[in-house]
């Protein structure tokens, strides 16, 4: 069992609290239930609070932790919900909060901002020199605040160790989802989803999959790169561009890329365009080719090979495997999912 701590925090919007207890809580129960298998719970989750006490929300509804921050003496997970758009009072207001957050990612536990939220990461210092997204509507404040911080309000997601940041309000979806993927395995994540009737999430379709671009590094030049790649990976690359693009040549650029990341240039590539089109694939939505075309490779046998290459899998049969689709859905709800 994971555990799952929660952070209630006053002003903002109960989903981003509330979404992630309910994808944690039901990984590995609901869809085993209605499935009629023995329910395999995954997470274990509380909700906290500084003093234990209700905190009020932007919607006029109240919400009742589990206890407060000090009475947490173990957890695998934290996760801080969204505070309001007045970062200043915001900020004044958690102060409680920010020597627990460091005191628990100094013991390497991993740490998640939801939306607005994802401030009072950066309040703590844990963002300084480090990827983060937040909500577009407060990104500029937080650039003005926090401007250690590497904003990439573009990103649905970012992770630098063991610390999580998510966009908008609904992102604490995409967010909660990918994190059952990463401890608990790809099918529990997408059985989770399934069940609670969401959409796979856009990180996923972003080719922001189980294998996320390995930015921990500190060679920035190469950081600039991956970036580039992850917002074009589907388009056409050349990686000779590339290199000149951050005044490399082609021999040093991919030397300095495989010390940064473990991997060659391509290589790489190639696993961003594949981690897309697995989740693509899971979605039957579009056909073989047209997943091949959206991920950028116009070859089919081409594409099957490296598919097969990276996945031990074909197209067809990881996505007989994997999908959790059309027979499913009848079964559990009694109408045709394509209605």
């Amino acid at each position: 069992m994971i555990d799952v701590t929660v952070v209630l925090v006053e002003g903002g919007m109960p989903s981003t609290a509330v979404a992630p207890v309910e994808v944690f809580s039901t990984a590995g129960v609901l869809w085993n239930s209605m499935r009629g298998l023995p329910v395999e719970p995954r997470f274990r989750v509380r909700t906290v609070s500084q003093d234990g006490k209700k905190v009020s929300t932007a919607v006029n509804l109240n919400l009742e932790p589990g206890c407060r921050l000090d009475e947490v003496d173990s957890t695998d997970l934290i996760i801080v919900s969204a505070v309001g758009t007045d970062l200043e009072s915001a900020c004044l207001a958690n102060k409680p909060l920010y020597p627990w957050l460091r005191k628990w990612h100094a013991r390497g536990i991993r740490i998640a901002g939801v939306c607005a939220g994802v401030s009072l990461l950066a309040e703590a210092g844990l963002l300084d020199e480090r990827p983060a997204t937040t909500h577009w509507g407060v990104v500029n404040a937080c650039r003005r605040r926090y401007p250690r911080v590497l904003w990439q309000p573009e990103r649905f997601l970012t992770e630098s160790d063991n610390l999580l940041c998510s966009g908008g309000v609904y992102a604490s979806v995409d967010l909660s989802l990918y994190l059952v993927e990463k401890l608990c395995g790809h099918r529990v994540a997408i059985q989770t989803a399934r069940a609670l009737l969401l959409e796979t999430p856009r990180v996923w379709q972003a080719g922001y999959a189980a294998n996320p671009p390995a930015v921990s590094h500190e060679d920035r030049l190469i950081r600039r790169a991956q970036q580039w790649l992850f917002e074009h990976y589907n388009g056409p690359v050349r990686i000779s561009d590339l290199a000149e693009s951050v005044a490399m040549s082609p021999r040093n650029f991919a030397r300095r890329f495989k010390v940064a990341t473990g991997e060659t240039p391509t290589d790489y590539l190639h696993r961003l365009r594949i981690n897309a089109a697995r989740h693509l694939l899971e979605n039957e939505q579009q056909t073989i080719q047209q997943v091949s075309r959206a991920v950028g490779y116009d070859d089919l046998a081409f594409f099957r090979r490296l598919f097969r290459r990276y996945v031990g899998a074909s197209p067809k049969h990881y996505r007989e495997d994997f999908t959790i689709g059309a027979s499913e859905n009848v079964a559990i709800t009694g109408r045709s999912p394509h209605r």
